[in-house]
C-alpha cells in the first residue's frame, strides 16, 4: 500500500465518530442523542484488538460472564434444609418461551438423585398382561415424539393468598418453566405390558431417597402422558430426574416423577400421602378438595417487575410477559396500566403450543406516572383468569396450591417496582 493510499480513507476511530454523528441524526424520540464522543464507540477495547479463546475453550458453553446474575434462587427461611425445597426460575430474564435447561426450577423432596443410566431400570407392573423391565437402551428403541410443555409446581404463587408477600415475580411465580421434551408416550410402554380390562390408574414412583408417587387416571396416561429422557435437545440435567422421568402435560408438577423407574397400573388411586395431607385445596370449611390436577390459565408479568425496574425514565416502554393453561393455548391477554380500570389487548408472539407458555408484549409511552400493572389470561377453553378477591371468595385465606389470580405491580414515578394488591 502506498503512503498516499494509506492517508487517503478514513482511519476505524474516525469512522467510528462519523457514525456516531449520523446515527445520532437518525436517532428516534425517547433514545438521547449525544452531545460529546462516547468512549464505547471511540475507543477500541481490547476485544476489538487481540484474538479471543479458540473454539475448544468452553466446549459445552456457557453463558456470558457478564449474565453471571442470571441464576436460579431459593428463599433461605422458606425450609428448614434445601434437600426438600425449591429454587426459582428467574423469570424477569428470560424472554421467548423456551426456558434454558440451567435455569429450570427444581424441587425436590429428598434431594438430587445421580443415576448411573446404566444401571437404571423402568419396571411395569400391578394389572398388566405381562410384567415387564426396561433398560434405558429399551425405552429409546420406542418410537419418540418431540412437544413443549409447562411444568408448573401447584404452590407456584402459594405464598400469595393472604397478600403480596414476595418481591419479585422469580418468587411469586418462578416455580414453573416450559422446554421441549423428547420421549415416548406413555401408550405405547403400557401397550407393550398389556392393560387388563380392569385396568384404571398407575402409579409412577421415582428412584430418589423420597420414592415420590402420585395416582393418576389411565385415561390421562394413555392420553399424552410421555416418559421423557431430554429437554431442549440434551439429556434431562440431574435436578431435573435424569436419566428418565414422566411427563403430564397441563397437570400440576408434582405428577411429573423425576427417576422414574416404576410404574404399577390398578383399578383405583392409592391415596398415598402427596394426594392426602399434601397436594390438595383447603376451603374455609376446614375440608379439602383433591385431585385438583390440571393448571388454569394465569400469567404474570415479567417486565418491569420488582427485580427489573424501569431505568431508563419517562418514554418508550415495553411491558412483556407469559401466559399458559393446563386445558388448551392462550389465544389473548390483557393488559392494564391503572389496576384494572383500562384493558388493553397485548400483542402476542411466538408459537402458541397447547399447554406450553405464551408470550405477551405491550408497548406504551410512559409519562412518569405511577403504575399498577396487571396482566389477565384469556385460554382456548374461554377460560378468563380470576382476580385473587375472586379465588378467596371460593377458597379463603389457608390455602397454598392453585393460585392463579391476577398479580398486580406497582411502579412508582423512578421507575421501582413492587408487589402489590388492589382490592
Amino acid at each position: 500500500m502506498s503512503q498516499s493510499e494509506k492517508g487517503s480513507g478514513p482511519s476505524r476511530r474516525t469512522f467510528l465518530s462519523g457514525a456516531l454523528a449520523a446515527g445520532g441524526a437518525a436517532a428516534t424520540a425517547g433514545v438521547a442523542q449525544a452531545q460529546q464522543p462516547d468512549p464505547a464507540i471511540t475507543e477500541l477495547p481490547d476485544w476489538s484488538r487481540y484474538n479471543g479463546e479458540g473454539v475448544d475453550a468452553r466446549p459445552y458453553g456457557s453463558p456470558s460472564e457478564f449474565e453471571s446474575h442470571v441464576v436460579r434462587r431459593n428463599v433461605e427461611w422458606l425450609t428448614a434444609d434445601t434437600v426438600s425445597s425449591v429454587n426459582f426460575t428467574p423469570l424477569h430474564e428470560l424472554d421467548g418461551i423456551i426456558t434454558p435447561n440451567g435455569l429450570c426450577f427444581e424441587r425436590h423432596h429428598s434431594g438430587i438423585a445421580e443415576i448411573d443410566p446404566g444401571q437404571h431400570r423402568l419396571m411395569i407392573n400391578g394389572l398388566v398382561e405381562t410384567p415387564l423391565v426396561f433398560t434405558m437402551e429399551d425405552l429409546m428403541r420406542f418410537p419418540r415424539e418431540n412437544r413443549v410443555y409447562f411444568l408448573e409446581c401447584a404452590a407456584n404463587s402459594g405464598m400469595e393468598w393472604r397478600g403480596a408477600q414476595l418481591n419479585g415475580c422469580q418468587y411469586t411465580h418462578g416455580m414453573i418453566h416450559n422446554v421441549q421434551y423428547t420421549g415416548v408416550p406413555l401408550r405405547y410402554i403400557l401397550q407393550e405390558a398389556g392393560l387388563k380390562s380392569s385396568a384404571a390408574w398407575i402409579l409412577p414412583e421415582g428412584a430418589d431417597a423420597a420414592a415420590m408417587t402420585r395416582s393418576i387416571p389411565l385415561e390421562k396416561a394413555l392420553d399424552d402422558c410421555m416418559v421423557a429422557f431430554k429437554m431442549n435437545g440434551e439429556a434431562l440435567r440431574p435436578e431435573q430426574g435424569y436419566p428418565v422421568r414422566l411427563v403430564v402435560p397441563g397437570w400440576e408438577g408434582n405428577m411429573w416423577v423425576k427417576w422414574l423407574r416404576r410404574i404399577e397400573v390398578g383399578d383405583k388411586p392409592w391415596h398415598h400421602r402427596e394426594e392426602t395431607s399434601k397436594y390438595t385445596d383447603l376451603f374455609p370449611s376446614g375440608k379439602a378438595r383433591r385431585f385438583t390436577w390440571e393448571m388454569d390459565a394465569k400469567s404474570v408479568i415479567t417486565n418491569p417487575s420488582p427485580q427489573a425496574p424501569i431505568a431508563h425514565g419517562p418514554g418508550r416502554t415495553i411491558i412483556t410477559g407469559i401466559a399458559w393453561s393446563g386445558r388448551g393455548t392462550i389465544p389473548r391477554v390483557d393488559v392494564t396500566l391503572d389496576g384494572g380500570k383500562n384493558w388493553h389487548q397485548a400483542r402476542m408472539s411466538g408459537p402458541s403450543f397447547n399447554k406450553s407458555m405464551h408470550r405477551f408484549y405491550y408497548e406504551f409511552d410512559w409519562d412518569g406516572s405511577p403504575l399498577l400493572l396487571q396482566s389477565r389470561a384469556h385460554d382456548s377453553t374461554g377460560y378468563v383468569q380470576p382476580t385473587k378477591e375472586a379465588l378467596r371468595e371460593i377458597r379463603g385465606e389457608n390455602s397454598i396450591y392453585h393460585n392463579n389470580g391476577i398479580q398486580t405491580w406497582y411502579v412508582n414515578e423512578k421507575g421501582v417496582v413492587e408487589n402489590v394488591e388492589v382490592s
